[in-house]
C-alpha cells in the first residue's frame, strides 16, 4: 500500500540506465492489471534509442520531460479481436496505474503522459514507432531514477463521499 501514498510524477530523471530486472518487474505489475473480459488488450513498448526518445519527447506539448528519461514506456492497446473493444482504453489506463504504482516501488520515478484518446496525438506516437495498424498508442511513460524528490500532497476529501444506506 505505500506505493499509492508515495508515488508522484516524475519529471527530471538521473542519467542512470534502469537496470533489465526493475524494468521486467514494472511490465509483470502492468500486465497484472485486471482487464474487461480477461481481454487483456496491452502491449508495451520499451524504447531505449535517444533519438526515438527525443522525437516522443516533441509529440506533444507536455512531453518534454521525456527527453531526459533513460526510458520511455509506450502503454498501447489494439481493438481488433476483442469482445468488447470499448474497454480497451479502460483496461489501459489501470495498466498503467499498476505500472506507475511498480515503478515507484522500484525506487524508480516516472509520469504518465496522456496519448489517447487525442487522435493527433496518438497518430504522431503510433508514426514515430512505425506501430502497426492495429496498434493504438495509449500515453507516454518516461521512466528513471529521479532527479527529484517532493511528497505527494494528501487528496482526501470527505466532502467526495457519498454514503447509500
Amino acid at each position: 500500500m505505500k506505493e499509492l501514498f508515495e508515488r508522484v510524477s516524475i519529471r527530471k530523471f538521473e542519467s542512470r540506465a534502469v537496470e533489465a530486472e526493475k524494468m521486467e518487474t514494472i511490465l509483470r505489475a502492468a500486465m497484472a492489471a485486471p482487464s474487461a473480459g480477461n481481454q487483456q488488450p496491452w502491449e508495451f513498448v520499451v524504447v531505449t534509442n535517444r533519438e526515438k526518445i527525443a522525437a516522443l519527447s516533441k509529440s506533444h506539448r507536455y512531453a518534454g520531460c521525456a527527453a531526459n528519461a533513460p526510458v520511455v514506456i509506450v502503454p498501447c492497446y489494439r481493438t481488433e479481436g476483442l469482445w468488447a473493444p470499448e474497454y480497451a482504453e479502460i483496461d489501459l489506463a489501470i495498466a498503467t496505474e499498476n505500472l506507475l504504482l511498480a515503478i515507484t516501488g522500484e525506487g524508480l520515478g516516472g509520469v504518465w503522459l496522456g496519448i489517447a484518446p487525442h487522435k493527433e496525438r496518438m497518430e504522431t506516437v503510433e508514426r514515430i514507432l512505425n506501430l502497426p495498424k492495429t496498434l493504438h498508442a495509449f500515453a507516454l511513460v518516461p521512466v528513471g531514477y529521479p532527479a527529484e524528490h517532493r511528497k505527494q500532497e494528501d487528496r482526501f476529501d470527505p466532502n467526495r463521499i457519498r454514503f447509500v444506506e
